[in-house]
């Protein structure tokens, strides 16, 4: 009886590792966006293998500073399959992060990836909270520094210096998704019944509609 526990626990274990991103079963599946298409993995159609260039595994341009002319200070360019069509498959994704003296890349999560960062210029305040109960677990990193955010929980970078600031994050999915907590919340469309946010953050009526016109 023990015996067919243990091997209904391994099994229930692999296919909750397999609701992720699976392991390829070839040895890559360039994306294209073409129904005719014989082949549709893991939400992508395949690029016959035989029309396969070097350019399909190849994605310039992360040298180049992002805009961080905005309210929040911070530009980031993530390179998902949907830029990058040679991710389809194989469970990966970068992101270059720039952040002006003091920007921010505001709470966050990735519901289908953890994220590792390792800083290249400058000075971040980083951190993350689990799950219940809210433990906050924060570092101060300097060039060179890395700091990983298990998926799924809420995070967040903040550019403490004087100067700009440069880190760059590996995603363990080619599509790790984004949802930014402010925006989710108070920009969501159609908005969430404002009596819901006022009872759930305990807000004034007039703060929450202040709140909601901002996203």
């Amino acid at each position: 009886m023990m015996k067919v526990v243990i091997v209904a626990i391994l099994a229930l274990a692999t296919t909750l590792v397999s609701a992720y991103d699976p392991s390829p079963l070839q040895d890559f599946c360039v994306a294209i966006n073409n129904t005719d298409s014989a082949v549709f993995v893991n939400g992508e159609f395949c690029k016959d293998p035989a029309t396969v260039i070097a350019s399909d595994f190849f994605f310039p341009g992360l040298n180049i500073p992002g805009n961080t002319a905005n309210k929040l200070g911070s530009s980031v360019n993530l390179v998902d399959v949907n830029k990058f069509p040679g991710l389809n498959t194989l469970g990966i994704s970068l992101a270059r992060i720039d952040f002006a003296p003091y920007g921010l890349n505001p709470p966050h999560t990735h519901p289908r990836g953890t994220e590792i960062l390792v800083v290249i210029e400058g000075t971040l305040l980083v951190g993350f909270v689990t799950s219940n109960p809210n433990k906050l677990f924060t570092k101060v990193l300097n060039k060179g520094d890395v700091f990983v955010f298990p998926i799924g929980l809420i995070h967040f970078q903040f550019n403490i210096g004087e100067t700009n600031a440069v880190s760059f994050s590996g995603l363990s999915s080619q599509n790790p998704g984004l949802i930014v907590i402010a925006n989710a919340v108070f920009g969501s469309d159609p908005p969430i019944n404002p009596d819901v946010l006022i009872k759930a953050f305990q807000l004034d009526k007039s703060v929450v509609d202040y709140l909601e016109k901002q996203f």
